[in-house]
């Protein structure tokens, strides 16, 4: 199962305009309406995309779709591309990743802590959910080359979350435990996303993150067989 492209951070490194607030901070009024119009347009694109491919419908049937005009769309997504994997408006993804260069350092746990906190939010805020991960799955399965695109952008997002991180520890871009960090965040993010979209599945996406956090500490935490016998 794929996680669906909200999860792409964008950032500017080095932001001089670095918001203080809590996790829990909620969406100004213009903050949720362009998370809305963004959902809108992401939904008619995958709807469009998985009944014709994406040359058979155009900008302008998904913006008569929404109602918003073709300088809205743009505004929002480069591409049909982009917008149907869902890529995050700027400015709300800046303020995902100024909040976390805003959280003080305090060593490498915190920097895993911080980042699960930031995901949780983002999680929550995007109000990803099963549907909306149906959709993404039934436009790659007509587009096979959104996957390819799919792909990419995970790497990116994973590019730029290392520099996010090194960004705030103060450390070469290329730090090994900056880029071990994003590795495990990724996975365990994978890994608890498949679980909440699992229609089987009745729990939150935080409590699950979260505890497959506290799994991992608890085995990076065990004595190893051999240190054990010694």
């Amino acid at each position: 199962m794929w996680i669906i492209g909200h999860f792409h951070l964008h950032f500017r490194e080095n932001s001089a305009n670095l918001h203080s607030m809590t996790s829990s901070a909620p969406l100004g009024r213009r903050e949720r309406s362009k998370r809305a119009t963004a959902d809108h347009l992401t939904a008619v694109t995958r709807r469009l995309t998985a009944e014709r491919g994406l040359s058979g419908f155009t900008i302008d049937e998904v913006c008569d779709a929404v109602g918003v005009s073709r300088r809205t769309f743009f505004n929002y997504f480069p591409s049909k591309e982009a917008a149907a994997l869902g890529v995050d408006p700027e400015e709300e993804t800046q303020r995902f990743a100024d909040e976390f260069l805003a959280r003080e350092s305090d060593g490498w746990a915190k920097v895993i802590d911080d980042f699960v906190a930031l995901i949780i939010e983002h999680f929550e805020t995007a109000g990803i959910d099963a549907s909306g991960h149906a959709s993404l799955v039934a436009a790659i399965e007509r587009e096979p080359r959104l996957l390819l695109r799919f792909i990419g952008m995970t790497r990116e997002r994973d590019r730029q979350s290392v520099s996010l991180i090194a960004s705030r520890e103060g450390v070469a871009p290329n730090d090994l435990r900056a880029e071990a960090a994003v590795a495990v965040i990724s996975t365990l993010t994978r890994s608890a996303a498949e679980r909440y979209l699992d229609p089987a599945n009745a729990r939150e996406f935080a409590p699950i993150l979260r505890e497959q956090l506290s799994a991992l500490r608890a085995v990076l935490g065990a004595s190893s067989p051999r240190k054990a016998n010694q």
